[in-house]
C-alpha cells in the first residue's frame, strides 16, 4: 500500500512541476513514506532522516532549498515526536492527507523554518480528490487500493490509530481506475486494503444491485470483464471476511490467481484469543478446506507473531503443528514488537527475546523447508509468467508465476508485458529458473499445481 501512495503522491506533485529521481542528493523535495507496524521499521525513519538533514544543508549552502517531509503510518503515530526530534524537517503528514501536499508545499514555503503537520483524518475521503493515476502507469502490474483501515483491532495492530476505520471506495471508482491502469499496459492488477477482502464499495448505478454494496468477490468478476486484464490478485486477508461469494470468485474466475495471503498469525486458540483475532484454529482449518474445494490448486501464504505475550512452548508447538498441516508456499514470520498504545504492549507475560528468537528460528525453519519443497516441485512443470522487466543479467527477463514465485528466463526484451509458457527447469533458494517454451505467446491463462506442492 505504500507503494501505492507512493505513486499517488507524485501524481498530486505533478501540477506543481515535480518529477521523481532517482537519489535525494540534489532532490528538491524528499518524502519519507513511511510503516508504524515494527518498532525498526518506525526507528529506520530517525536514522534515515539523520543522514538526508546534511544534504538538505548541503543545498541550502548552495543557494537551493530541499523540502524534507515524513509522510505514512509513522508520522500519523509520532507526527509531534518527528517535529521534536526532527525540527528540521519541513512536513509531517499522515496516510490520509496526501492529497493536501500542494497545500502543504506552499504552506511549508510561508513558514519560515516552521514544520507543517497534518495529520488529520478529514472528513473528506482522499479518493475523491487524487488525480488520474500517471506516474505509477505504464508497467504489466499495478496496485490498485480499494479499501483502508480496519475495525478488526487485533491486540498487537496499530493500523486502526494510525490508517482509521474501515472505509471501502465505490465500485464504480474502482472500476474506473483499473480500466485506466489497463490501457496504460497493466495486465496483472493487485487490489489493496489493510482488511481487503473486507470490502464494502457501494455498488455502480445501473448495477441491478438495488443501490446496494458489492463484496469483493463481485468486484472481482467485474474487474475480470476488462478486455487485456489478464490477472487479479489482492491483499491482506482477514480469515473472518472470507465469504462464500468470495470463495466462489476462486473458483470460477480464471483470472483470480492462485495463490492467496491469508494471515492466520498463531496455531494456539489461546494466542489467538489474546490477539483479540477472533477467529479459531479449527475455523481456520476450515476456511483453508473451503478454499481448496473450491480452487484445488490455490496456494497459500500466511503471517505468524512468535513471542505474544503470555505464549508458552505449547501454545509454540501447536504453531508449528498447524503450518506442518496446511502447508505453505510462502510466509512472513516475525517476532513480536510492542507498538506504543496497542493493548498487547501492557499485557503481562512479555517473552523474553532469546527464547522469542529461538522460537522464530525454529518457525522460519519450517518455512523456508515448504517453500523450497512447493518450488521443487514446479521442475519440469509448464507455467504461463507474465514478464515484469529486465533481469541482472543481460539477455534475462523475470516474471511471476501464477503463484507468485520470481522466474527468470533467457527472453527477448519484447516479451517484457507479456504472458507466455515456461518450462521450469530448476530453483533457487527464493525464486525459479526457466526456458521458453515454444508458442510461448499461447500460454494456458491458468496453471496447475505442480505434484508435490502443499495441497
Amino acid at each position: 500500500m505504500n507503494v501505492y501512495d507512493s505513486a499517488r503522491m507524485a501524481d498530486v506533485l505533478a501540477p506543481l512541476g515535480y518529477r521523481a529521481v532517482d537519489r535525494p542528493d540534489d532532490a528538491d523535495m524528499v518524502i519519507l513514506n513511511t510503516c508504524h507496524i515494527r518498532e525498526k521499521a518506525a526507528e529506520k525513519v530517525y536514522s534515515d532522516l539523520g543522514r538526508l538533514r546534511p544534504l538538505k544543508a548541503a543545498k541550502r549552502a548552495r543557494g537551493g532549498d530541499m523540502i524534507l517531509a515524513v509522510a505514512g503510518c509513522v508520522a500519523q503515530a509520532e507526527g509531534g515526536e518527528i517535529v521534536r526530534r526532527a525540527p528540521y524537517v519541513d512536513v509531517v503528514f499522515g496516510p490520509q492527507t496526501y492529497h493536501r501536499l500542494p497545500e502543504m508545499v506552499a504552506r511549508a514555503a510561508r513558514a519560515n523554518g516552521a514544520s507543517v503537520l497534518d495529520t488529520d483524518f478529514p472528513v473528506e475521503p482522499k479518493f475523491d480528490h487524487l488525480p488520474a493515476p500517471a506516474a505509477a502507469a505504464g508497467g504489466p502490474t499495478a496496485f490498485l487500493t480499494v479499501q483502508e483501515g480496519c475495525d478488526r483491532f487485533c491486540a498487537f495492530c496499530v493500523v486502526p490509530y494510525t490508517r482509521g476505520a474501515e472505509y471501502s471506495r465505490s465500485a464504480a471508482s474502482v472500476l474506473a481506475e483499473a480500466r485506466q491502469l489497463v490501457r496504460a499496459g497493466a495486465r496483472e492488477i493487485t487490489l489493496l486494503g489493510q482488511n481487503v477482502n473486507a470490502f464494502h464499495g457501494a455498488a455502480p448505478n445501473g448495477a441491478g444491485d438495488g443501490g446496494g454494496s458489492w463484496g469483493l468477490g463481485r468486484l472481482i468478476r467485474a474487474l475480470a470483464e476488462i478486455d487485456g486484464l489478464a490477472r487479479i490478485r489482492y491483499t491482506t486477508s482477514h480469515p473472518s471476511d472470507m465469504d462464500e461469494e468470495l470463495i466462489a470468485a476462486h473458483g470460477e474466475v480464471p483470472a483470480c490467481m492462485p495463490h492467496l495471503h491469508l494471515p492466520v498469525q498463531s496455531g494456539s486458540d489461546r494466542v489467538l484469543a489474546a490477539m483479540n483475532r477472533r477467529h479459531r484454529v479449527d475455523d481456520y482449518r476450515r476456511m483453508v478446506a473451503r478454499l481448496r474445494a473450491a480452487r484445488p490448486d490455490i496456494a497459500l501464504s500466511s503471517d505468524f507473531i512468535v513471542g505474544f505475550p503470555g505464549e508458552t512452548d505449547a501454545d509454540f508447538e501447536a504453531t508449528l503443528r498447524l503450518v506442518d498441516e496446511i502447508g505453505f508456499a510462502q510466509a512472513y514470520s516475525f517476532r513480536y514488537s510492542p507498538r506504543p498504545g496497542t493493548p498487547a504492549a501492557l499485557l503481562p507475560g512479555q517473552v523474553e527475546t532469546p527464547v522469542a528468537a529461538a522460537r522464530l528460528a525454529a518457525l522460519q525453519s519450517l518455512l523456508q523447508a515448504q517453500q523450497t519443497a512447493f518450488n521443487r516441485a514446479a521442475k519440469g512443470r509448464v507455467m504461463p509468467v507474465l514478464f515484469e522487466r529486465r533481469g541482472r543479467p543481460r539477455g534475462q527477463l523475470m516474471g511471476r508465476s501464477p503463484y507468485l514465485q520470481a522466474v527468470h528466463v533467457a527472453a527477448p526484451a519484447a516479451r517484457l508485458g507479456a504472458i507466455s509458457a515456461v518450462e521450469i527447469t530448476g530453483c533457487t533458494r527464493n525464486g525459479l529458473k526457466g526456458r521458453l517454451v515454444a508458442g510461448a505467446e499461447r500460454a494456458a491463462a491458468r496453471a496447475t499445481l505442480p505434484a508435490g506442492a502443499p495441497s
